[in-house]
């Protein structure tokens, strides 16, 4: 069992060598549903000794996994993949109740880390070499992909399944091992899909889980064994990631926080923009890197835009997710991180923004006790301020007014982040000069949040990724492998000059 139950609550376990085992940890901390603000299960904060026993377990499984042929890696990952869809449901309730995402933002979570299973069936044909014969006289060259060895996760807790899915499937399927490490704040999503997983038929001590904070994080970062770390967190600790990792020789990829712009044009289409920028602004409770959090309406829009937005947004209902009822939005992970952005939205009032939404306002009343907070919406934000430049990462959007869009572009380029960039217009004109220009690495256009499907790379820049070759599509596999060159030459015996037997006798 993923977790040991007692008469209170249930206490999640280690995933090791096929095994669930009980932590050595003495401290653990609570995992709660932000709906109720029930603890619902404890997360044992482990130790260098639980990481040591989770690589051992894994380099031992490397050994023969390496050598199982990549088709039947596939296959595994094809009956994981049917596995995930029969079980989409649960695994999407388990969402919500340790997240507080309402039903459908769980269920589409779900559905886009089943895609990365997806793309990871694939691989046998995606990880082909390449190869060139005579490319010197009796000399032939060839290129083939091997796997690394022992691979870690660290994720965030902002989408428990989605997450982790975009990391062991590509990892495992190119022949290496696992270790995940998932947010202590939401570990049951992991430990549910990890039954999954052994069910598929993955032998034993090819994925393992282990739990923690920064002690169990430097213990893997550390580790000799350990060959490379994919991360998804803040930005202040995705350098931490990455500067540590590679300190120890580890191949690491970092993705941090962002402040993603989403410039709108006095030519876009109002209402289709709105309901975009809504969803963008406030979908998932605003706790996603790619969250549109930084309005910036260019010239006419605002007059037209900041109205419409926040009679729109005023009318979303924020509830409990966990009890069969549909909430627009749900509420914040924790009460530490509702504390957090609460103090930000003080902070915007303190510094002389207009608040024209105050989600600090709302009552729930079926659930006083859930972490609520509802829409907030900033306008004539000024530039250089907190709100501009720090990730809140809650439903807070703030709007900054510019004359044109080479302001806009030119705010882009002041920002330290880089994950994502929006603009809503009909001109194809300025969608390409934003395209082209903008400091950021995912652009929409007319699209509320510009991330990518697992065929394609999550491609960060800036103090929003570290790293070299990014999470997801063909970037995923090249950094879960290492390329071997071979070049060949077979000299021909003194005595025999070998002669195409179809010009024998020809010459």
């Amino acid at each position: 069992m993923a977790v040991t139950q007692s008469s209170t609550v249930s206490t999640c376990k280690l995933l090791i060598g096929g095994k669930w085992i009980d932590s050595k940890a003495s401290e653990h901390t609570p995992v709660t549903n932000p709906s109720t603000g029930e603890v619902i299960a404890m997360t044992p904060m482990g130790n260098k000794e639980d990481v040591d026993r989770a690589v051992q377990s894994a380099q031992k499984a490397f050994l023969a996994w390496k050598e199982t042929p990549v088709v039947e890696r596939a296959r595994v990952m094809f009956k994981f993949k049917a596995l995930l869809e029969e079980n989409y449901e649960a695994i999407a309730q388990c969402v919500s109740r340790e997240h507080g995402k309402t039903m459908p933002e769980a269920k589409a979570s779900v559905f886009r880390g089943i895609e990365v299973v997806e793309f990871a069936c694939g691989i046998p044909s995606l990880m082909m070499g390449e190869c060139l014969e005579n490319i010197a006289s009796n000399v032939d060259c060839e290129t083939m992909r091997h796997p690394l060895g022992v691979c870690v996760g660290i994720t965030p807790f902002n989408f428990p399944a989605m997450v982790p899915l975009w990391m062991y499937p590509i990892a495992i399927t190119c022949g290496n091992t696992f270790i995940l490490k998932p947010s202590e704040k939401v570990p049951l999503s992991s430990l549910m899909i990890a039954e999954l997983l052994m069910k598929a038929g993955l032998p034993e001590g090819v994925f393992n889980i282990v739990h923690g904070g920064k002690d169990c994080v430097d213990a893997l970062l550390s580790h000799p064994l350990v060959k490379a770390v994919s991360f998804v967190g803040s930005t202040p600790i995705a350098r931490y990631i990455y500067q540590t990792g590679t300190a120890n020789g580890k191949r690491v990829q970092s993705a941090g926080g962002a402040k993603n712009h989403i410039i709108i044009m006095p030519d876009a289409d109002m209402p289709s923009t709105v309901s975009a920028l809504q969803a963008s602004a406030f979908g998932c409770a605003g706790e996603r890197c790619m969250a549109g959090s930084l309005a910036i309406p260019v010239g006419a829009a605002a007059d037209e835009l900041i109205p419409r937005l926040v009679e729109s947004a005023g009318r979303m209902k924020v509830g409990p997710t966990d009890r069969g009822s549909s909430p627009d939005m749900g509420p914040l992970v924790t009460a530490d991180h509702l504390k957090r952005v609460k103090s930000l939205i003080d902070r915007g009032v303190s510094d002389g923004a207009s608040l024209v939404l105050d989600g600090r306002k709302i009552e729930v009343k079926e659930a006083p006790n859930g972490f609520y907070l509802g829409p907030t919406i900033f306008d004539q934000v000024k530039p250089g301020t907190t709100l501009v430049n720090e990730e809140i990462f809650g439903p807070v959007l703030t709007c900054v007014r510019v004359n044109t869009i080479e302001e806009a572009i030119a705010l882009g380029q002041d920002c330290p982040y880089g994950n994502g960039a929006v603009i809503f217009t009909s001109s194809g004109r300025t969608a390409r000069e934003f395209k082209r220009h903008f400091n950021a690495g995912m652009i929409g256009v007319n699209v509320g949040v510009p991330a990518p499907m697992a065929w394609f790379p999550f491609t960060g820049w800036n103090n929003s990724f570290f790293g070299d070759m990014h999470i997801q599509g063909r970037e995923g596999i090249l950094f879960y492998t290492q390329q071997k060159m071979t070049m060949t030459r077979w000299f021909e015996p003194a005595n025999r000059k070998f002669q195409d037997p179809i010009w024998k006798g020809k010459n």
